[in-house]
């Protein structure tokens, strides 16, 4: 099996769990389990309800829900296999450590990356949800995705395209988009996107008010359940402010590149897929505010935004490579 075959499958891989994620978090399902790394002191949820029932009083659980609890657990397995896939990139790529212009140290950020991200997972569920926790938990995924598809990029090109540096403008879009990609994860992490019931101002009833202080402090108390969210609502309204800024930031980023390397032909259809999901977003972000939230507009929001993360690395790789060709030697295989 070859290394770029490995890195596909890693890929996938990095997509389910990132939307199992997703979908665990929007169903309120981060704490079905009470412990880590197993769920209520098995690794494996015991299907007779009442057997968790019975120990549930000893992890401060009073109501078990055992579809949140499978939701945790499901997303702990796939977060599993995707780590043990990373790992064998890495022995991979300690075979291939004398292989010139061979991506060594993208592989190995990868591992200690996915070590940091199962710490964060553990810490997810042992600090009650603590917001600051969460969304770096959920941005570790997002830049795991990203450094994959960044490792299968420098895999194709030692055999095709001779790579260029990255373009100003393009570093810009990915200050803009992963800046937004946190800010939506804090927006979802402090329940805030209830917090604002109009898609032009917060509120167009009444004047509203905002706490910017509170609403950026990442400083909150680890001892309590923040499930539900513990922000007092001005800081919520002030936060999906924030998020809207960052939208139309991240908005005007994208129309600079694509304005910008529009003229660039074999990257046309990457440029027309980032505005195509970009619009789509936004349009997702306005519905979300108009129908307060809904499971299935916010599971949308959730996958258009890993969509429009896809679309930006692929304008990337297009931006990076020309004709000539090179061939730096070979590749050992798994």
């Amino acid at each position: 099996m070859t290394a770029s075959r490995v890195v596909n499958g890693a890929i996938i891989f990095a997509l389910v769990v990132i939307l199992l994620g997703g979908w665990t978090r929007l169903n309120d399902a981060g704490l079905g389990c009470p412990d880590w790394p197993g769920c209520f002191g098995t690794l494996v949820l015991p299907a007779d309800q009442a057997k968790v029932e019975a120990v549930a009083p000893q992890f401060g659980v009073q109501e078990v829900d055992m579809f949140k609890g499978w939701l945790e657990m499901i997303h702990r397995y796939a977060a599993s296999l995707l780590g043990l896939i990373i790992v064998f990139i890495a022995g991979i790529a300690w075979k291939n450590r004398k292989v010139e212009a061979y991506p060594v140290k993208l592989s190995y950020t990868l591992l200690a990356l996915v070590i940091a991200q199962g710490i964060f997972g553990m810490w997810t569920v042992t600090m009650l949800l603590l917001p600051i926790v969460v969304t770096i938990h959920l941005m570790g995924g997002l830049t795991t995705l990203t450094l994959l598809v960044l490792l299968r990029q420098a895999l194709g090109r030692m055999r095709e395209p001779v790579k260029t540096s990255p373009r100003p403008l393009v570093k810009l879009l990915f200050l803009a988009l992963f800046v937004q990609l946190f800010l939506g994860g804090w927006t979802s992490t402090n329940y805030a996107g209830w917090a604002c019931s109009d898609w032009v101002y917060c509120h167009q009833d009444y004047d509203t008010q905002y706490d910017f202080a509170e609403a950026l402090n990442p400083v909150m108390d680890a001892t309590i359940n923040h499930e539900g969210g513990s922000m007092s609502i001005e800081a919520r309204t002030a936060v999906q402010v924030i998020h809207r800024l960052g939208g139309l930031f991240l908005a005007l980023a994208a129309l600079a590149v694509i304005f910008k390397y529009w003229g660039q032909t074999n990257a046309r259809p990457a440029l027309m897929a980032l505005a195509g999901t970009l619009a789509l977003q936004i349009l997702l972000g306005f519905m979300n505010v108009i129908y307060m939230v809904p499971l299935n507009l916010a599971t949308a929001h959730h996958g258009v935004a890993i969509l429009v993360l896809l679309c930006a690395l692929k304008v990337n790789g297009k931006l990076r490579t020309e004709s000539k060709e090179v061939y730096h030697g070979n590749v050992a295989t798994a």
